[in-house]
């Protein structure tokens, strides 16, 4: 039965079901059962996950060439392997048709045929686009309208990790946003394209800040790697025209901070981490007594977070006020999505890489951290400072013993 109303002749059709078989499949007019789930208002389908399974939605934002797909495949490829093995969780799709063009990035970076051969950035991940597979069409009251497509996962404790007896209450449906980062430019959201609304249901906030597309920075290092693509610009206006948008969507006033954690990832930091003290940011984890499962090393993770905030403070100040003006629990984490084997390819002069060199550093950390703020338990923190979400202001730390 093709043909709807709302998505086209060339998709299925959806209906309100007033009829179901014993196993309370539903039956349409053709007498046949039907299996798939739909929403009632734009009728796009709903992986019956999302619906059983308590959701928790992550935005991640950034400039144009930030970074941000590939920070995302490398963040999902290490969350794949180092949940499972280092904290006994599990992280897989929730539905791969969502996950489809993320899952095709994570194989062209990790499980690529010709990985010893040396590749352009731009050939092993294009760039999002305004729109295309990442997006959903449909027709709303006699409007085009476009929506974002979230890749969806779920995490749930597995056997050896200390709450595993909690498994139902602990278990996530993840939805994580990415957008082009034209997207947060001012004007970009409108009615017939809400694809950044989802930014006032996230639980937690990821900013992607390339340093290295800050000319002052470059002068501070004196000539370092050429961001790709050698752009320049200003990125603190997306965290103004994020902020201006979840104050309009969730009716805050516009002095009102945003009352969730903004992570602010600076990435390609194999670059420029010489400058800041950042020992062990890579794997910031504890054991306590008798726990074979580590939690996260708060102690250690704040102090990262002030030395980049002081260098931040040297040569970006106004990012600093923007991210502390947007939320009141404001984290900073030094990433890099590729490592440090970039080349300039001596034929192109184009910046490449050997697939089978990437290295990705630091790129779990803040994905962990905000876990372990959003689902307490899930991920522990260990440590001797309260926890940010009591600090009076970003900077300001005092001495306490604190565990969640």
């Amino acid at each position: 039965m093709l043909g709807d109303s709302k998505l086209g002749p060339e998709q299925a059709r959806r209906f309100l079901p007033s009829r179901f078989n014993v196993a309370g499949e539903a039956i349409d007019a053709s007498g046949q059962a039907c299996r798939s789930l739909a929403c009632p208002f734009c009728h796009l389908a709903i992986p019956r996950s999302v619906l059983e399974i308590e959701p928790l939605f992550l935005s991640v934002l950034g400039a144009p060439a930030s970074g941000k797909s590939f920070y995302l495949s490398s963040l999902t490829w290490t969350l794949r392997n180092l949940l499972p093995h280092t904290f006994r969780v599990s992280f897989t799709d929730a539905d791969p048709g969502y996950n489809r063009a993320l899952n095709a990035s994570e194989e062209s970076l990790f499980l690529n045929a010709q990985g010893d051969q040396l590749t352009p950035l731009g050939g092993l991940i294009r760039k999002t686009e305004l729109q295309g597979e990442l997006y959903s069409t449909v027709l709303s009251g006699g409007h085009v309208v476009n929506y974002v497509r979230p890749s969806l996962f779920i995490v749930r404790p597995q056997a050896g990790h200390r709450m595993a007896h909690e498994t139902g209450s602990l278990t996530r449906s993840i939805a994580l946003y990415d957008n082009a980062g034209e997207h947060f430019e001012p004007g970009q959201d409108t009615s017939t394209q809400p694809v950044t609304r989802h930014l006032a249901h996230s639980r937690a906030l990821f900013f992607l800040y390339d340093p290295t597309q800050d000319p002052r920075f470059r002068v501070a290092e004196k000539g370092g790697r050429p961001a790709a693509g050698g752009r320049f610009g200003r990125q603190e206006t997306i965290l103004n025209e994020a902020a201006a948008r979840i104050r309009k969507h969730t009716q805050l006033r516009p002095t009102d901070q945003i009352d969730r954690p903004l992570l602010v990832l600076l990435s390609k930091c194999d670059t420029w981490l010489h400058r800041v003290r950042a020992a062990g940011f890579d794997a910031p984890y504890l054991h306590s007594p008798g726990d074979p499962v580590p939690g996260l090393d708060q102690d250690a993770i704040l102090r990262v977070s002030e030395s980049l905030r002081t260098m931040l403070l040297d040569v970006g100040p106004e990012v600093v006020a923007a991210a502390e003006e947007f939320s009141s629990d404001v984290i900073y984490f030094p990433v890099s999505a590729l490592g440090s084997k970039l080349e300039t390819d001596p034929k192109t002069g184009l910046t490449s890489i050997r697939p089978t060199s990437i290295e990705p550093q630091g790129v779990a950390v803040p994905m962990l951290y905000a876990l372990a703020r959003t689902v307490p338990g899930l991920v522990s923190r260990l440590g001797r400072r309260p926890r940010p979400a009591d600090q009076p202001s970003a900077g300001q730390r005092s001495g306490a013993t604190a565990r969640a």
